[in-house]
């Protein structure tokens, strides 16, 4: 399953690396990352029918993850390629940021730091449905 990282932390992509070490190595889970919305876009364009899950941080420079998240569901919204799931991450846990990120589509919602153990199980749900 192709995923991709949106975040302006660069260290994300170290911690990604090392949670999911053994599903890398298996090859259930492919990363690719992205420091901003704006690069996450241009990723897309070139690689959409690849991915099957973003995770994006909505606090980010320039554009946010909401921004992004709303580009994604119209740019993307019929198939094919069929439209990405998308999971928000955000350090603010607020009802207003996860109301938006919902109404905007998002299929999930996740707060900093993140549960890598929960994160895990999430993903292994999803792949096991894509197949």
């Amino acid at each position: 399953m192709k995923i991709l990282v949106v975040d302006d932390e660069t260290d994300v992509r170290t911690l990604f690396e090392q949670r999911f070490r053994r599903e890398i190595r298996n090859g259930q889970f492919s990363f690719s990352f992205a420091y901003s919305g704006e690069e996450a876009l241009r990723y897309l364009h070139e690689h959409a029918s690849e991915v099957v899950l973003i995770l994006s941080d909505i606090n980010m420079p320039g554009m946010s993850g909401l921004e992004l998240l709303k580009r994604i569901k119209q740019e993307y919204a019929a198939p094919p390629p069929p439209s990405p799931q998308v999971m928000m991450i955000t350090a603010y846990g607020d009802a207003d940021s996860r109301a938006e990120a919902l109404q905007l589509g998002a299929n999930d919602f996740l707060t900093k730091p993140v549960d890598f153990t929960a994160l895990k199980d999430k993903l292994l749900q999803l792949a096991t449905h894509e197949n």
